[in-house]
């Protein structure tokens, strides 16, 4: 008897006596033979618990996070402080446990932070609304994109060619089945061509999608873009990193009607990878039109302060095909940490992270490219990333960085293979001069 199966054979029996079958393969005659394997699953004898618990320590123990090494990778997700007491106030059980607020009567405490997070949010992006939450920083960009769409009533999307090639490939897989055309603006030394764009970006263009700081860590000019859309009655949607916006415009002060990004900065952990934080802030022309929970603040029978959910346009409040989004979900703990650590930062503490971020990577550059080895890929203004590339193997430069501990930047090939010899690298607040100085002696660049 398995202690966690319930059903005994004679369990079994009586369900397939009553269901009219002969044996629980039945149960799959739908599924083509060719498709059903015919064999036993490949797996190793059963260890006891304690064995068990040994052997999941030994792969753990093969992972390096970034608390054994010292890392200068970003691209999307970033190695920035976390203050203990994020963790230490997410993890009480009543955050940990909680999933959904669909009862606001005894759910306040999750309606507040949704609520106290979508506020920062918005203060931040300088939106007049924000949503929680998304899944991560692309699907909330295909959120906004549909938006804009169901908004000017038009079927196509302009994305700049700078926008991460990640977020680039989601927003084509996901219209592409929305029968929503997605044409890419070619980019000029780093940033968005601002001919290319007036040439594709006219008055049938639903939205066009910015991204600031972008791929390369360069900060776009958002100024023409903004007008151009305008002009055609169409959206601007701009993709930021939540970090830049202590030193940077907000994208509402840069006449933008959608911002949206991946908050995993926002005291979430790199976790190998997720779960993310995606948000979703817009001008309150468009409230009707976000996807996911918003939380309002209301008063009680009793006159007291209350928040419930408003706004309900998703799929398990109504029907399906007529929800705003099928593909959002609750990233109520991830949005917890968040609002923690905005909250703990404060808006100086913030300023402060993105600018030791801004100063350190620019010394970094500096260091990198003083003897020539190395060269920045573009003369532009970036904030806490850039892009380098060189003559030589930038992968067995990566290998040798993370055999002294390091890991190294992202090669830009990945995204796109005409980058070959690119490598894009982020500095953010943790990293000291003694570690940038050593990523710069062991790339081999010569004093």
């Amino acid at each position: 008897m398995h202690r966690y199966i319930p059903n005994t054979e004679a369990d079994k029996r009586t369900m397939m006596k009553t269901l009219g079958i002969e044996s629980v393969e039945a149960l799959f005659c739908d599924i083509p033979q060719e498709l059903q394997l015919k064999r036993g699953m490949n797996l190793p004898e059963a260890l006891s618990e304690l064995e068990l618990s040994r052997h999941m320590q030994t792969l753990a123990g093969k992972n390096q996070g970034t608390d054994q090494v010292v890392s200068f990778l970003g691209a999307g997700a970033y190695d920035h402080y976390i203050p203990a007491i994020v963790k230490h106030l997410a993890m009480r059980s009543e955050f940990y446990t909680a999933y959904t607020p669909y009862q606001p009567e005894i759910s306040q405490g999750t309606l507040q932070v949704i609520f106290e997070y979508q506020t920062m949010m918005s203060q931040l992006t300088g939106m007049d609304v924000a949503n929680a939450s998304m899944y991560d920083g692309g699907t909330a960009c295909v959120e906004a994109a549909m938006m804009a769409v169901e908004n000017a009533r038009k079927s196509t999307i302009a994305v700049s060619e700078t926008v991460h090639p990640e977020i680039r490939k989601i927003l084509a897989t996901y219209l592409k089945l929305r029968d929503v055309a997605l044409i890419e603006i070619p980019m000029k030394n780093g940033v968005t061509d601002p001919e290319a764009m007036r040439e594709l970006v006219g008055k049938e263009t639903a939205g066009v999608i910015i991204q600031s700081p972008n791929f390369f860590g360069i900060i776009e000019d958002v100024t023409e873009a903004e007008a151009l859309i305008h002009q055609g009655k169409g959206s601007l949607i701009m993709v930021v990193d939540p970090i830049s916006l202590g030193i940077l415009k907000s994208p509402g002060e840069l006449g933008a009607d959608i911002a949206v990004g991946d908050a995993q900065a926002f005291g979430n952990g790199l976790n190998f990878g997720g779960p993310h934080l995606g948000f979703l802030a817009a001008k309150s022309k468009l409230v009707r039109k976000m996807p996911g929970r918003i939380v309002g603040q209301s008063l009680d029978v009793d006159g007291k302060r209350a928040f419930v959910l408003t706004l309900q346009a998703r799929e398990q409040h109504i029907r399906r095909y007529k929800a705003t989004s099928n593909i959002c979900s609750n990233q109520g703990l991830n949005a917890l940490m968040a609002a923690i650590y905005l909250t703990t930062m404060g808006k100086e503490g913030l300023r402060e992270v993105a600018l030791q971020s801004t100063q350190k990577a620019h010394y970094a550059m500096e260091q990198l490219t003083k003897d020539g080895s190395y060269r920045l890929m573009f003369d532009q203004p970036f904030f806490k990333e850039f892009a380098v590339t060189a003559d030589h193997d930038l992968a067995q430069v990566n290998e040798t960085l993370l055999n002294h501990g390091i890991i190294g930047g992202y090669p830009i090939q990945q995204g796109d293979a005409r980058w070959e010899k690119g490598l894009l690298l982020a500095v953010t607040e943790k990293r000291t001069r003694e570690e940038i100085d050593h990523l710069v002696k062991i790339m081999g660049v010569k004093g």
